[in-house]
């Protein structure tokens, strides 16, 4: 007698990483939390942390892209000397730095490399451009480090203009949340009521920021720059890893949406938390 073929039920069983970054009431990362004080969920649903851990040794791999268009020219030789410090305080042997500048298209100065000689070669080479092609950068930035393993981050020094990208806002957010890209912005503002200030734009990053889990800063100096530089080095180094495989699915939707909220913190709150909003199943089309 013949047996009845099995019945294959297929799961979706990927496990999705969620990295997320703590801070106290004054802003400074919180490093001491454990598993038991994180209630991770997707779509409202509370999911099992599979993995956890903190300030793990993955690899970090960085895309540190650079607004080199003419209305960042007088701030350019700053923003650069800034970027060189925190390339040298920031990347270790396992991790992998790329450099990009973007005007009026964007271009890779150094790939991928953890040898600060051939950053520090890179960022000496450059220049000024005329537009700028921001949304371009994020998209184009987000596909290396879609190619990448372990952490992903990329850092904007930017004033927010776009004026000339391929591709749009919708885009250049979903191309990141699909490479799991954290982004940094740190938002050049050279006159605080120059008439040319683009504050839509500066909006469009704080919120890219925020979706993908990194934060934005204002600078309008050197030493303000270096402050969001060290910032955002402390923070990459304080990351905690919410790892799960997600549970029975509701919902038909191609977005998750995530949540982590924090419970029985130790004493020195209110802490706050900032994580990507979420992920999509499928890869988009471009």
């Amino acid at each position: 007698m013949a047996e009845e073929p099995e019945t294959t039920i297929k799961v979706d069983v990927k496990l999705v990483n969620v990295f997320v970054t703590v801070t106290d009431a004054r802003g400074a990362p919180v490093a001491n939390l454990q598993k038991e004080n994180f209630l991770l969920k997707e779509d409202g649903k509370e999911q099992r942390i599979a993995i956890f851990s903190r300030e793990s040794a993955l690899p970090l791999s960085i895309v540190l892209a650079v607004d080199t268009s003419l209305s960042t020219r007088k701030d350019l030789p700053l923003e650069l000397t800034s970027a060189r410090k925190f390339a040298h305080a920031i990347v270790r042997p396992q991790d992998g730095m790329a450099l990009y500048k973007f005007s009026e298209e964007v271009s890779e100065v150094v790939p991928f490399t953890s040898d600060l000689k051939k950053i520090d070669a890179g960022i000496d080479r450059v220049r000024n451009g005329a537009a700028t092609a921001l949304y371009d950068a994020i998209f184009l930035g987000s596909q290396a480090l879609g190619r990448r393993q372990g952490r992903k981050v990329m850092v904007l020094i930017t004033d927010g203009d776009d004026t000339m990208s391929q591709m749009n806002y919708k885009q250049a957010l979903r191309a990141a949340q699909e490479s799991e890209a954290i982004i940094y912005s740190i938002i050049i503002v050279p006159i605080e009521a120059s008439a040319g200030r683009d504050t839509g734009g500066e909006h469009a990053l704080i919120q890219i920021s925020a979706d993908t889990g990194g934060k934005y800063y204002y600078a309008t100096s050197l030493a303000q720059l270096d402050d969001a530089f060290r910032q955002i080095g402390d923070e990459l180094r304080t990351q905690y890893l919410l790892a799960y495989y997600p549970s029975e699915r509701y919902s038909n939707s191609e977005f998750r949406q995530l949540r982590v909220d924090l419970t029985n913190t130790p004493p020195g709150g209110p802490y706050q938390s900032h994580y990507r909003a979420g992920y999509y199943t499928h890869k988009g089309t471009f």
